[in-house]
């Protein structure tokens, strides 16, 4: 028997109910057949992550009238909390909460630019004879250590800001002591939120922080030299010819 005669047999009823049940059928297949579709476009589209390194601009010569300190400065690298070192960069939205941008990742450690920007800058500053990272193979008369304490997005509200901050001292290698120490820190806004624009306002907050950090290092460290400047010339006691002192002056 044929299907046109096998519907010819059935009750109207049965038939409509027959075509309802096919016609959902269908709906049914025709939406699983779009779900699996967006599906694999959904899992077609891979995100990789964006990678980012500080540009902290090389300094600028200072020339400088006082003689570098004698002997060699050691920079070891700075030190930084685990979240700051590597990784997603991060953001606060509040002083208690972190945030990190999961497809904006630091390429390298940020602490290797930040130790060699304090390098170059010393160098080109002539605080001391000499200047190298540190390297426990060479002995060295001045050992700078420091911390990036904040190196991270501030978000306030709908504005947002670059929050940097670096502290720093120099030691004495043989005697132990501390001849100075410091601590420099920036908070610029950012005109608008990208993580790109981020990143180019903390390189240049950077530079600016370790500028301050290392100028109040030169400012410390000159003063004995212009205080011996300044007493250099005295006046010679018992001579018999006062017009000569006078004129020695």
């Amino acid at each position: 028997m044929g299907v046109q005669a096998l519907l010819l047999c059935m009750p109207p009823g049965l038939i409509l109910r027959a075509v309802k049940q096919i016609t959902h059928i269908k709906l049914v297949a025709s939406v699983c057949f779009i779900w699996i579709v967006v599906l694999f476009a959904a899992c077609g589209k891979v995100r990789y992550p964006n990678y980012y390194v500080l540009n902290i601009p090389p300094p600028v010569p200072q020339p400088t009238q006082l003689k570098p300190l004698p002997g060699s400065a050691a920079v070891r690298e700075f030190s930084a909390p685990p979240f700051l070192r590597a990784g997603p960069i991060v953001y606060r939205a509040s002083p208690e909460q972190l945030g990190f941008y999961h497809y904006d990742h630091w390429a390298v450690d940020p602490r290797g630019a930040i130790t060699k920007a304090v390098v170059e800058d010393l160098q080109s500053r002539g605080v001391f004879q000499s200047v190298h990272l540190f390297d426990s193979r060479i002995t060295s008369d001045y050992l700078i250590t420091g911390s990036v304490d904040h190196l991270e997005e501030v978000d306030r509200g709908r504005s947002v800001f670059v929050n940097v901050g670096v502290s720093a001292q120099l030691l004495d290698v043989k005697s132990r002591a501390v001849l100075w120490q410091g601590v420099s820190s920036q908070t610029p806004k950012l005109d608008k939120r990208s993580v790109p624009g981020l990143v180019a306002g903390m390189s240049q907050a950077m530079d600016q922080v370790i500028a301050q950090l290392l100028s109040s290092m030169q400012t410390r460290l000159v003063q004995p030299q212009s205080s011996a400047l300044s007493g250099t010339k005295e006046p010679k006691s018992e001579s018999p010819h006062p017009s000569m002192n006078s004129a020695n002056d």
